[in-house]
């Protein structure tokens, strides 16, 4: 059952990063996503959530409207409890429907763009968050 699941992971990573080039580290993603998405996030994401993906200071606490402040996406927040298609949907609808702000990208940002911010976000993971956020994930 162990090599099933694991073959069906290396299949589905495959299939997630687009199967014509190498992932990065057996993550999902490719060099060339990490490099598209930097353009990417550093285009529509950094001023909010950091040049460095580091977040708001106190990304913890409500604001007084009761919304919260961008958190971190560099790994020391809450973005690795959330599986690809959660992500995905944040960039898409944006942050209201969970109590943000954040803006929907979904008619800014194409499909391969939002993948590619992920794969930068996540390129700044330690191995241990990525592997958590893996199982978790369920991929």
């Amino acid at each position: 059952m162990g090599r099933k699941k694991a073959s069906l992971g290396v299949l589905l990573v495959a299939l997630i990063s687009g199967c014509g080039e190498q992932t990065v580290d057996g993550r999902w993603y490719t060099q060339a996503q990490i490099e598209r998405g930097a353009t990417v996030f550093d285009d529509n994401c950094a001023s909010c959530h950091g040049g460095n993906a580091q977040g708001s200071f106190n990304w913890r606490k409500s604001l007084k409207d009761g919304s919260y402040p961008p958190p971190p996406l560099n790994g020391t927040g809450h973005a690795w409890h959330h599986p690809l298609d959660m992500l995905m949907r944040t960039i898409n609808q944006g942050g209201a429907p969970m109590g943000g702000q954040m803006p929907a990208f979904g008619d800014e940002l194409s499909k391969d763009d939002q993948k590619a911010a992920i794969a930068y976000v996540q390129s700044k993971w330690d191995k241990r968050i990525y592997e958590a956020w893996f199982e978790r994930s369920g991929l």
